[in-house]
């Protein structure tokens, strides 16, 4: 039986959701680090769209969608219970990646988008950064008073944000969303997951994690 292998690009806020699944589960793997602009012809044959997170488990599956591949982490391995109330995780992860992701690339990468000045953008944003606060105002977390399945998989965005401009993020109202922001900078298994690895394009491939 092989080695499974995990495509990634270190900053993509996907890629960072599904590692830090993989290695909460404790599955190991082969990590190829990923230049882009240059992706290998062996992972756009296992996967034609080309982006990342792309995992070839050990019986050849290939799971090129971030959130299947920390389902598929947690359904073999979920030791703290990541995935209690599973139904209103992926509610809030789909607002997540299709409500507020649009948004998000849009102020980060505002030059691209003209129609709207920068600060437009970024308004547009604001009621789902309320709404995170705002429910993080009932519990520690998102969904409860543990980390879940949707703590892990939106906080990569929020991260995202948050340093578009930090200086303006830090000012903002909202300090239960910033102090869940801190607490998950600062987690370990964050921390663990970030390390930078020499790219595959130049030959070198990794255990992780």
């Amino acid at each position: 039986m092989t080695e499974a292998i995990l495509y990634t690009f270190r900053r993509c806020p996907y890629a960072i959701r599904a590692r830090m699944a993989l290695a909460y589960s404790g599955i190991q793997c082969e990590l190829r680090e990923l230049m882009l602009k240059d992706k290998p012809q062996d992972m756009l044959d296992h996967s034609p769209k080309g982006t990342v997170p792309v995992l070839i488990t050990d019986s050849g599956a290939v799971i090129d969608e971030s959130l299947d591949l920390m389902l598929w982490a947690l359904n073999k391995n979920d030791p703290d219970h990541w995935l209690n109330d599973a139904a209103t995780s992926h509610e809030l992860i789909q607002l997540n990646d299709h409500t507020f992701k649009p948004l998000l690339d849009r102020y980060k990468y505002a030059d691209r988008h003209p129609e709207l000045s920068p600060q437009e953008h970024r308004e547009l944003t604001l009621p789902y950064i309320a709404h995170l606060n705002e429910l993080l105002d009932k519990h520690t977390f998102l969904i409860a008073e543990q980390t879940s399945l949707a703590d892990t998989a939106i906080f990569p965005f929020i991260r995202q944000y948050a340093f578009v401009d930090k200086v303006w993020f830090d000012q903002l109202p909202y300090t239960k969303l910033q102090q869940w922001l801190k607490f998950y900078l600062n987690m370990p298994l964050f921390n663990q997951v970030m390390k930078k690895y020499t790219l595959f394009n130049q030959g070198f491939s990794h255990r992780f994690p």
